[in-house]
């Protein structure tokens, strides 16, 4: 019976997404030498100024992964950007040399994007969210830290703050770092691990001090509920948590809709 209801709540969401109205157009943005593959969605008879929200997919995603979200930002009134970054994924349309992937550099694009937005005269540079997935959450938690007033609103989708204490276990010392290392069919050069060596997130992400939600399942094996209740309480007393019961690693298509509804509370 539960299944039931979950399979009919979803085809009333879809339903209903599909009767949203919104423009898309393909968008490069410029950071240094880097070029930034995204989509652009527009609500239809859209306000002259947007709230918008960038969404950045996890290791090895692309922007189709943050195409799941716009019908609800959209419906919402919010344009909604998402992109591949460059070298964070054997498909990404920016660039696909993941021996070239770094947080560091994914940290710059997303900074760059905000700045891009912000000098746009139909966004409101006063309401610009971030939505981060996985690493995309990592990445987006010290981008909103750096950034601070910048960002109004964060949403982290169980955000993979463990990766530099994942790793520094398997090379505890520098010298240990292979010069290529593989993760789930994906190389990855020296730097990506050089530069996370002896980052700790939990003691930087807590500078950003505006409005979080983080969503995470339970039964999440890569990612500990321990990293995302700290964070929580490094972060502003407004800051959420919401548990999806049995939820792994990636939503279910209701395990999704659990998520899109608490993101519509929280914008």
């Amino acid at each position: 019976m539960k299944r039931l209801l979950s399979l009919l709540l979803l085809l009333i969401t879809l339903s209903v997404g599909a009767q949203t109205k919104g423009d898309v157009k393909s968008l490069w943005i410029e950071n240094g030498n880097r070029r930034i593959y995204g989509e652009l969605f527009t609500p239809q008879n859209a306000k002259e100024k947007c709230p918008i929200a960038i969404i950045a997919h996890g290791f090895n995603g692309t922007h189709e992964y943050g195409r799941n979200y716009y019908e609800t930002l959209v419906r919402l009134g919010y344009k909604c950007f998402v992109f591949d970054f460059p070298c964070g994924s054997v498909r990404s349309k920016s660039d696909n040399n993941t021996m070239e992937m770094s947080i560091l550099d994914e940290v710059s694009d997303v900074k760059a994007i905000v700045n891009y937005f912000r000098h746009q005269k139909d966004v409101d540079k006063r309401n610009i969210v971030l939505i981060g997935e996985s690493q995309g959450g990592l990445v987006s938690a010290l981008t909103a830290a750096e950034l601070k007033k910048r960002v109004s609103r964060l949403v982290l989708v169980y955000p993979a703050l463990c990766i530099p204490d994942n790793w520094r276990a398997r090379y505890p010392r520098i010298e240990n770092i292979q010069d290529v290392t593989e993760l789930w069919g994906v190389k990855m050069g020296r730097r990506f691990f050089e530069e996370i060596h002896d980052m700790r997130p939990l003691d930087m992400i807590g500078r950003y001090r505006g409005p979080v939600l983080i969503v995470q399942g339970d039964a999440d094996p890569i990612v500990s509920m321990d990293d995302s209740k700290k964070a929580i309480e490094l972060y502003s007393p407004g800051a959420r948590l919401h548990v999806i019961p049995g939820a792994g690693h990636g939503f279910k298509p209701h395990e999704f809709q659990q998520e899109m509804e608490q993101l519509e509370k929280f914008l």
